[in-house]
């Protein structure tokens, strides 16, 4: 069975959280519960069976549904976090996107110091004949 991060937190019970919900609601089990948060009842059963997190937009519905805050939501959960933290490679370049950029800007360093070779080259014939016609007739 799979776990997920937040599972590995010792205060972590979602059932918690559903329970108050239906109290709260005056409702009589998960199926109704999926209705009100518009939700598949399936949802609702691998939460309680921590085979999925109470992701935020359930968290969002839950609040638009209840009018209690994400914050009481959260706690009523026993999701303790204050921070949460991105991955230390996110939003780095990647190695081949660096690669490239690196290239470039060799590349616009040395045209930079050969501007005479470049006027030096015969321009290109701009006769309808040289270019390629591809797929399409003339």
């Amino acid at each position: 069975m799979a776990h997920h991060a937040l599972s590995s937190q010792e205060s972590y019970n979602p059932n918690h959280l559903l329970d108050i919900l239906l109290g709260k609601m005056q409702l009589k089990n998960d199926a109704a519960l999926s209705r009100m948060l518009e939700v598949a009842p399936p949802v609702i059963s691998k939460i309680r069976h921590h085979r999925l997190p109470v992701g935020a937009s359930l968290l969002i519905r839950m609040h638009e549904v209840t009018g209690m805050s994400i914050r009481d939501l959260r706690d009523l959960m026993g999701d303790r976090r204050t921070k949460y933290r991105l991955s230390d490679a996110q939003g780095r370049p990647k190695p081949e996107e660096k690669a490239a950029q690196q290239a470039a800007q060799q590349a616009a360093q040395q045209q930079q110091g050969q501007p005479q070779a470049q006027s030096a080259q015969q321009p290109q014939s701009t006769d309808a004949s040289s270019k390629p016609s591809g797929n399409y007739a003339h």
